[in-house]
């Protein structure tokens, strides 16, 4: 892992001068992936953790070609940086609830991701907004394998999941997602101080690396008075 970490901090470093330099211009399309792995002589992974770096560092934004994407009240939650990075901006501050960060054990759903242990990292998060309605509820289960196993006793890097996700060289190279309408039990009306019954969008989605394996599931309720899901189609990449 220390040589991976260095490799993509070398990368990031490298085409972070190129672009102050003017070599890659403001709006710009970066090299395919295939190009860049192929001139640094590394993997997908190493390259991909490279332009996390220069994500977080607000010198690229990346772009789907062809897929859906979440919004609130109109700004895009496909951020790289995750949805907390994402709604930073936004015209309505929202907090965020943790209500669960811990290793858990659900061999229901090591049998239905296909994961060889049952052992997941999860991490439960209800936004809300001023008034302490809450807007979405999110449950993130991450297999504890690797650098992630003991991950809520260490806590989170700033308070972002998708950051030791990167660290952890855990980055998603597929996902495959389905939405629906459902209304709140009482439970989860609870937590979101709704009524119950009330309609919300369910999105159920599940990210994978590129050898297949599992990085995260994901369920959220959303609010579909801020929350919508948009398709994007043509051709896309980092710029």
């Amino acid at each position: 892992m220390p040589g991976q970490v260095h490799k993509h901090r070398r990368i990031a470093r490298a085409l972070a001068d190129e672009i102050r330099a003017g070599v890659h211009s403001d709006g710009s399309r970066l090299p395919g992936e295939h190009a860049l792995t192929q001139r640094f002589g590394v993997s997908r992974t190493t390259l991909r953790q490279a332009l996390q770096v220069l994500g977080e560092q607000g010198l690229i934004s990346t772009h789907a070609g062809i897929g859906s994407f979440v919004t609130f009240d109109g700004t895009p939650l496909d951020n790289p940086l995750g949805w907390t990075h994402a709604l930073t901006g936004a015209d309505v501050e929202l907090s965020t609830e943790i209500l669960l960060f811990e290793d858990v054990t659900d061999q229901r759903l090591a049998g239905e991701l296909g994961t060889p242990s049952g052992v997941f990292v999860a991490l439960d998060r209800a936004r809300r907004l001023p008034d302490g309605q809450g807007v979405s509820l999110e449950r993130s289960r991450v297999p504890a394998v690797g650098a992630l196993a003991g991950l809520p006793e260490r806590g989170l890097d700033g308070g972002s999941l998708n950051r030791a996700l990167v660290a952890a060289g855990r980055i998603p190279d597929s996902g495959d997602g389905r939405v629906s309408v459902r209304a709140l039990d009482a439970a989860d009306a609870a937590v979101l101080r709704r009524s119950p019954g009330t309609p919300f969008l369910h999105l159920a989605q599940v990210f994978r690396a590129a050898d297949g394996s599992v990085v995260e599931q994901i369920t959220s309720l959303l609010d579909p008075a801020r929350f919508e899901l948009r398709v994007r189609s043509g051709r896309g990449g980092v710029s």
